[in-house]
């Protein structure tokens, strides 16, 4: 066999073994799904009810890093307040989604206040939990 034929086996057997990986990972809708769950099992310290479903996450982004073919994901979430005195402990339950999901390599977690929080950002169940209804 020639090196030429050769590499060109290697390279197929590259491309198929990157394409098996590829194929065995969840699509980003399936990795999102799966931090929601996660973000569901975090509660505000001050609160009876998870950050998901009190409404303080506006956004989650999930793609696929070309490089490492894994996951990544970044979260826009706001807090009840900006004084609020557990805020790097809930950014950092966030953060630590990553090491807890296989196939999530990182999650980036920004921060706004604008659109403020509010009660109206929060899910029915959330609302029934603190008596809003």
């Amino acid at each position: 066999m020639s090196s030429e034929n050769q590499e060109k086996s290697i390279n197929d057997k590259m491309a198929d073994e990157r394409q098996k990986f590829i194929d065995s990972q969840p699509t980003d809708e399936e990795m999102t799904e799966k931090i929601i769950g996660h973000l569901k099992e975090i509660y505000d310290p001050e609160l009876p009810v998870n950050v998901y479903d009190l409404g303080l996450i506006y956004n989650i982004d999930t793609w696929t890093d070309e490089v490492s073919m894994m996951k990544k994901c970044k979260i826009t979430m706001t807090l009840t307040s900006a004084t609020c005195s557990f805020s790097q402990v809930i950014i950092d339950l966030v953060k630590s989604i990553a090491a807890r999901q296989e196939g999530l390599e990182d999650i980036d977690v920004e921060i706004v206040f604008d659109p403020p929080w509010g009660q109206d950002s929060m899910t029915d169940d959330a609302k029934l939990a603190m008596g809003l209804l």
